[in-house]
């Protein structure tokens, strides 16, 4: 019997898998899904103060869909081949979907790295939470004023003292303009300080030492700095982009026999961008990858990747969120209304479970489903 394996228990992966099921149908086709956790992630909600709750089991997704689950991790791809090296057992595969995901980039040469903390992954949100947890009034560094940085900043601010830092002169440089305003009145309404132009040189206990030569009070210095996709995608291709991703063309495959979704993939949003490592484009890409890795097996037209609009949601804690449209970041709704919507992304990009019709809907159904999204300029909330 011919065989779909994906590699990846995220976004990419598990929807990859419905895709793949999807394609199937009553054929003849196995499916495995091969990730050593047994739940998936919720990545972009790991920030929220109860991390344990943005997970879903992997059973009751793939369960009703006929998915196999293999437990492991994989450590060789052999394209030759066509086999995988998971834990040490051999997998062979007909058509491969590589949806690894990303990692946060950690500190090179950081004095007292092993102190840091980060909400990369559910462990880690865990750990940070579990260190402040009983703390009455902490104080927090935030390195890096990204999406996750100012995510987490904002909601750490909630019940303790926050400072930021980033290299870079303004907070939020990877979101542009459009936002700015909005982002700086939420951190001045928190209390987040700033240190711009600046980055942390040294973690110790209770302390982290700035580049401006300050020492700054820290009960724990949280890192958010970087994304690059997982190492696997070396042995997929030598040709990689600035973020560690493979090629891919407008159907996702990167080799005859290999499909790659998710934040691995570097896959055209339009002439201009790349699509984000981000969940929004996580989802649609493992949906085709999925598809076509099964109707390539089974003589099915292939479906291209086409791209919904861009947007952003960045959550700002006690002070709502603001909502985008397009690669300028057009603001489309802040504050309360803006936390309206990430309320409703944050409930859209939970997957059905435990129903096969359900699921596979959604996986025939590329783009997120929103209850509430402002759609033009009218509609519009004011920008603070």
């Amino acid at each position: 019997m011919a065989h779909v394996v994906i590699i990846g228990g995220g976004f990419a992966g598990v929807w990859s898998a419905a895709g793949a099921a999807l394609a199937r149908g009553d054929a003849e086709l196995r499916i495995t899904l091969i990730a050593p956790n047994e739940q998936l992630v919720l990545r972009p909600r790991l920030y929220e103060p109860e991390p344990e709750l943005a997970t879903v089991e992997l059973r009751r997704i793939l369960d009703p869909i006929g998915v196999e689950h293999v437990r492991a991790s994989v450590s060789t791809i052999d394209t030759e081949r066509r086999v995988v090296v998971a834990d040490g057992n051999e997998i062979g595969y007909d058509r491969l979907v590589l949806a690894a995901g990303s990692k946060l980039v950690q500190p090179e040469g950081l004095p007292g790295a092993e102190r840091l903390f980060d909400i990369d992954t559910l462990d880690g949100a865990r750990r940070l939470t579990g260190h402040l947890r009983d703390r009455e009034d902490y104080s927090v560094v935030v390195v890096g004023a990204g999406f996750v940085g100012l995510e987490a900043a904002t909601e750490l601010a909630a019940r303790g003292r926050v400072l930021l830092v980033d290299q870079s002169d303004v907070v939020g440089a990877q979101l542009g303009p459009g936002p700015r305003e909005v982002i700086e009145a939420a951190l001045d309404e928190l209390g987040v300080e700033r240190r711009l132009a600046t980055t942390v040189t040294e973690v110790g206990d209770g302390y982290a030492v700035l580049s401006d030569g300050s020492r700054v009070e820290a009960d724990a210095v949280v890192w958010s700095v970087g994304m690059r996709a997982s190492e696997l995608t070396r042995q997929i291709s030598a040709e990689l982009d600035h973020l560690g991703r493979v090629p891919v063309d407008h159907r996702l495959r990167a080799l005859p026999e290999v499909f790659v979704a998710g934040d691995t993939a570097a896959a055209a949003f339009d002439a201009e961008h790349t699509v984000m490592q981000a969940c929004q484009h996580a989802t649609p890409l493992g949906k085709v990858a999925g598809y076509n890795a099964a109707a390539d097996l089974l003589d099915l037209p292939l479906r291209d990747f086409t791209p919904g609009p861009y947007v952003t949601c960045l959550d700002l804690g006690g002070a709502g969120a603001v909502f985008t449209r397009g690669w300028d970041r057009r603001v489309m709704a802040s504050r309360a209304e803006g936390a309206a919507v990430k309320k409703g992304i944050n409930q859209a990009i939970h997957p059905p479970v435990d129903d096969a019709a359900k699921i596979l809907a959604a996986a025939d159904r590329v783009y997120l489903e929103l209850p509430f999204f402002p759609r033009d300029e009218e509609q519009a909330a004011p920008a603070a």
